[in-house]
C-alpha cells in the first residue's frame, strides 16, 4: 500500500534521473564530434519509430479523425517543440555547461505562467497569498536567470581530480562563449514555454497524447532534416559509428522519448502536471552534484545562486499555482475510503457472528 501511494514520486524521480544522464551522454557525444542538428534529427526518427506500435495499439478506439487544422497544429508544436526548440538547446549546451543548461530549464514552468496570464489563460488576484506567490515566484525566478546568464563568480577548487573525463576535442575555445550559449538557452525555453500553451489547447481536440507525441516525433525530425541539410550537408556528419554518438541517440530516442514520456503522462494523470513540474529542480541538482565530483567540471559561484534563487522562485509558482480545493477533496476522498473500507471489516464480523 506504501508503495502505490509514492508509486508516481518514485516515478518521477526515476525520471529526472534519466535526464541528467542525457545531460552528460549528450555533451560527450558533442565533444565526439556529433553534429547537434543531426543528433536532434536522427533521436526523434528513433522515438517515433519507438512510439508508434505503443501509440497504434494503445490508442486505437481514441485517435479523432484528422483534418487539415490538426496537421497544422502538428507542424507548429513540432517546431516549437522539437525542431527549433531543441536545436537551439543542444547548441547552447556546446556553449555553456550541462549545469547551466540545467538550471535555466526550471524557469520553463515561471515563463509558461507569464505567458498565460498575457493569454488570459491564467488568472491572478492580487487579493490572495497563492496569487502573491505566483507573481513574485515568477519575479524571483527571472531574476535568478538574469544572475546565472550575465555573473559567473569565483570558480570553486575542485577536491580531486575527474573520475570520469570528457574527452573536450576541439570545444575548449567554444565553451567559452558563455553569452551567446545563454541566449539560445533563454530562447530555447521561452519556445519551450509557448509549446506548452499551444499544447494544451490541442490535446483538448485531440486527446490522444501517445499518438500526438509520436506524430511530433516524426515531424519534428522531418523539420530537423531540412534545416541539418542546408546548414550541414556533409555526408561525414550523418555517418554515425557504433560509439558513443549511436548510444547517445538510441538513449535520447528510446529512453526520454519513450520512457520518461509515459512516466510523465502517467504522472500528470494521476496528480496533475504541477506534480509533474515539481521534480524539475531535482534533475539540476543531481547534474550540479554529477558535473562537480565526477566529471570534475568547473562550478561558479554565480550559477549556484542563480540556481537557488530560480528554484525558489519556481517553487513559489508551483505552490501559488496549487487549489486547495482539490487537496480537500482527496483528504475528503481518503476518508471515505477509510470509512467504507471500517465499514466492510464490521460487516463480515457481523455475519460470521
Amino acid at each position: 500500500m506504501a508503495m502505490e501511494k509514492f508509486k508516481p514520486h518514485l516515478l518521477m524521480i526515476l525520471a529526472q534521473i534519466c535526464y541528467t544522464f542525457l545531460y552528460f551522454i549528450t555533451q560527450a557525444s558533442f565533444n565526439h564530434g556529433m553534429n547537434p542538428h543531426v543528433y536532434v534529427t536522427y533521436r526523434h526518427v528513433v522515438g517515433g519509430l519507438f512510439m508508434l506500435p505503443l501509440a497504434y495499439f494503445l490508442e486505437r478506439g481514441i485517435r479523432p479523425k484528422l483534418t487539415m487544422t490538426l496537421l497544422l497544429e502538428f507542424f507548429v508544436l513540432s517546431l516549437l517543440g522539437v525542431s527549433l526548440t531543441l536545436n537551439m538547446y543542444f547548441v547552447s549546451l556546446n556553449f555553456t555547461s550541462p549545469t547551466f543548461v540545467a538550471s535555466m530549464l526550471n524557469t520553463i514552468a515561471a515563463l509558461t505562467f507569464v505567458l498565460a496570464v498575457i493569454l488570459r489563460l491564467e488568472v491572478v488576484n492580487v487579493q490572495d497569498p497563492r496569487g502573491i506567490a505566483k507573481v513574485i515566484g515568477t519575479l524571483v525566478s527571472l531574476g535568478g536567470v538574469m544572475i546565472m546568464t550575465l555573473y559567473k563568480g569565483v570558480i570553486l577548487k575542485n577536491l580531486w581530480h575527474p573520475i570520469i573525463y570528457i574527452h573536450q576535442g576541439g570545444n575548449n575555445v567554444v565553451k567559452e562563449n558563455w553569452v551567446k550559449g545563454s541566449i539560445l538557452t533563454v530562447a530555447s525555453c521561452i519556445a519551450w514555454s509557448i509549446w506548452f500553451i499551444m499544447q494544451a489547447y490541442t490535446l483538448k481536440r485531440y486527446p490522444a497524447q501517445l499518438s500526438l507525441t509520436t506524430w511530433m516525433s516524426f515531424v519534428g525530425a522531418a523539420q530537423s532534416a531540412f534545416y541539418t541539410i542546408v546548414v550541414q550537408h556533409k555526408r561525414v556528419a550523418w555517418t554515425i559509428g557504433f560509439n558513443i554518438d549511436f548510444w547517445s541517440i538510441m538513449y535520447g530516442g528510446i529512453v526520454i522519448s519513450g520512457l520518461v514520456v509515459f512516466i510523465q503522462l502517467w504522472c500528470t494523470e494521476q496528480k496533475g502536471p504541477v506534480f509533474v513540474t515539481m521534480f524539475n529542480p531535482l534533475a539540476t541538482i543531481l547534474v550540479a552534484i554529477l558535473a562537480y565530483f565526477i566529471f570534475g567540471e568547473k562550478l561558479f559561484m554565480g550559477s549556484i545562486i542563480g540556481a537557488i534563487i530560480v528554484i525558489v522562485g519556481l517553487y513559489l509558482v508551483l505552490w501559488g499555482k496549487e487549489d486547495p480545493k482539490s487537496q480537500r477533496k482527496d483528504e475528503e476522498k481518503c476518508c471515505i475510503t477509510k470509512i467504507e473500507h471500517q465499514e466492510d471489516n464490521m460487516m463480515k464480523k457481523f455475519q460470521l457472528e
